[in-house]
């Protein structure tokens, strides 16, 4: 197949197929970028939903900001999938997770939205080599997994499959920049992806506190949104754990601290802490910051934080 013939940041036309809580957050979000969207679900009541979905959302789209020329009239919503694709720009695929229908649905929306179209599937878990197989095209076909609510937050993982071409994959990635979208273009498939595996390791070790009576889920939510929670809008993981190393940075908070990840602390098993993984996380820390000083660092994680309890204050004093 040839690459799309289409620009990414030409595209006025996107197709959603699937308008549950992920895919009609994809409307809002394509509707509030100026977008004409066509949606199409095979469910029943799916227009009236969806077009209530929109509506609540349109709210935060507009305090967010709406694009030249959004409008909540742009959404259209097809009586079959192959009228909401024919013609499409970008697909965007968000049915159930079940794999054989995720396999079923790619291929019938491949067969029939034009030649040279990316298509986009919202999988939280599958991987694309396990969805294209029945695909006439694979190689236009990209994971474009979305965080909920997608119209909100502006993370996507974007990664293709075996059968997927580069360029389907550079421009999946452009697109969704282009939409105003936050993009991590992944190296490899991993199930599950990147984002989805950290949140799901947090979440399986809550449920096993729960279920031992070690903490209640009042106190496992407090634990994040008044501890590590508040650290994370600015610095992830990996960069507030190279400021927990003081001075000495990652390189000093592994030489530290390393042991402990043997400590039965969690219900996860540690990698082994080999030379090879330290440099890569020192490494990879002194690329993410930029090469700045620790000071630098901790101050503007400082700034970030009080903004981050300033605004929930506000929040909270509104309920």
């Amino acid at each position: 197949m040839t690459e799309s013939t289409i620009a990414p940041a030409e595209v006025g036309h996107v197709a959603c197929i699937g308008a549950g809580v992920i895919g009609g957050g994809w409307v809002a979000h394509f509707l509030a970028r100026g977008y004409r969207v066509t949606a199409w679900d095979p469910a029943d009541d799916a227009a009236e939903k969806l077009h209530r979905l929109v509506e609540l959302a349109w709210p935060a789209l507009t305090e967010l900001g709406l694009a030249e020329g959004a409008s909540r009239e742009n959404l259209t919503v097809a009586a079959t999938l192959e009228d909401a694709v024919a013609e499409a720009e970008f697909v965007q695929e968000s049915a159930p997770e079940d794999l054989d229908l995720k396999r079923d649905l790619l291929a019938r929306i491949d067969a029939a939205t034009p030649a040279g179209v990316v298509i986009s599937s919202s999988t939280s878990g599958f991987t694309m080599t396990e969805m294209q197989d029945r695909c006439p095209t694979p190689q236009r076909l990209v994971v474009g997994h979305p965080f909920n609510p997608p119209y909100l937050i502006p993370l996507v993982e974007v990664v293709g499959g075996e059968s997927t071409e580069d360029w389907a994959v550079r421009w999946a990635s452009e697109f969704f920049e282009v939409a105003g979208k936050s993009v991590i273009t992944m190296d490899r498939e991993v199930p599950g992806f990147i984002a989805n595996r950290l949140q799901e390791a947090i979440w399986r070790e809550a449920l096993h506190m729960v279920a031992n009576g070690e903490a209640t889920v009042e106190q496992i939510d407090a634990s994040i949104t008044e501890g590590p929670g508040l650290r994370w809008p600015l610095f992830g993981p990996c960069l507030t754990f190279h400021l927990a190393g003081g001075e000495g940075g990652m390189a000093h908070m592994l030489d530290h601290f390393g042991p402990s990840l043997k400590a039965p602390w969690t219900r996860l098993e540690a990698p082994e802490l080999t030379s090879e993984l330290r440099d890569r996380m020192v490494d990879g820390c002194e690329e993410a910051s930029g090469g700045r000083p620790i000071p630098e660092l901790v101050a503007e994680r400082d700034q970030a934080v009080i903004a981050v309890m300033r605004a929930m204050q506000q929040v909270r004093g509104t309920r």
